[in-house]
């Protein structure tokens, strides 16, 4: 069954479930991986995701003064840099869906002693709970191929960003060749779900993670889903040979 003979069916990993069923399911998967989810990331990457990261926080131009909102932030990874870049004068929003996942960054976030102009909330990307034209950034990592209508959450976040503003998606993706595509395929498929167990005692949400990448969009539609948003200068970024891309709009309309 594919989704494009029934608008009410989306996919969750290579199953196919009601839209409205979707974000529950998507919800209980992080809130089981909450604890261990930064540990996950380095074992995960090899730690080269906090090299993908720099390389948004870099490409954001995000400086003093700046509001950001970093949705699907998560445990905040983006959130600390951008407290940084913006200063006393300027505005950070870590914003997730997941409130299990929100305590989880607040908690480090404070441990760190970044308490002074971050904000915490917990909202849909589908619809952003913030007036238009807030923000000067608007950044997700990892976390677009878990949202169920892509093109109503790239609208939602057009609304929301000002006049001049960015967009930085940062996401997996597909590799560029066949021959790293089939190692990714071996190390995903085989060794990720292995590890979630071992670690998370959970290897049904890494199973899931690995076949969330492969029913994500190519960087092709993902450009193509932006510029038809409205979003201009569109352009994307492959790291690690397609593993990962960094996507970048501006709003100009």
């Amino acid at each position: 069954m594919s989704n494009k003979y029934n608008n009410d069916i989306t996919d969750f990993g290579f199953r196919f479930v009601k839209k409205n069923e979707k974000t529950l399911m998507v919800f209980n998967i992080f809130s089981s991986v909450a604890t261990k989810y930064d540990l996950m990331n380095d074992l995960m990457s090899f730690g080269i995701h906090r090299t993908w990261k720099r390389r948004l926080i870099k490409y954001s131009e995000v400086s003093y003064g700046h509001h950001v909102l970093d949705i699907a932030g998560g445990t905040g990874d983006l959130t600390v840099y951008f407290a940084g870049l913006v200063g006393d004068q300027g505005v950070v929003v870590l914003a997730d869906i997941n409130d299990v996942m929100l305590k989880e960054g607040r908690k480090k976030l404070r441990n760190l002693g970044l308490i002074r102009n971050i904000f915490y909330v917990q909202a849909n990307v589908e619809a952003l709970p913030f007036l238009n034209e807030k923000f000067d950034c608007v950044s997700m990592s990892f976390g677009f191929r878990n949202v169920t209508e892509k093109e109503r959450a790239l609208r939602s976040i057009y609304r929301v960003l000002k006049y001049g503003g960015r967009f930085l998606l940062l996401e997996f993706s597909q590799p560029s060749s066949g021959f790293l595509n089939t190692l990714y395929d071996i190390y995903s498929f085989y060794f990720l779900p292995k590890l979630g167990k071992l670690i998370v005692n959970d290897a049904d949400s890494y199973r899931y993670l690995v076949e969330s990448i492969r029913m994500h969009p190519s960087q092709d539609i993902i450009r193509n889903m932006m510029l038809n948003t409205g979003f201009c200068k569109v352009e994307y970024l492959n790291m690690t040979g397609g593993i990962v891309a960094l996507h970048r709009g501006y709003k100009f309309n």
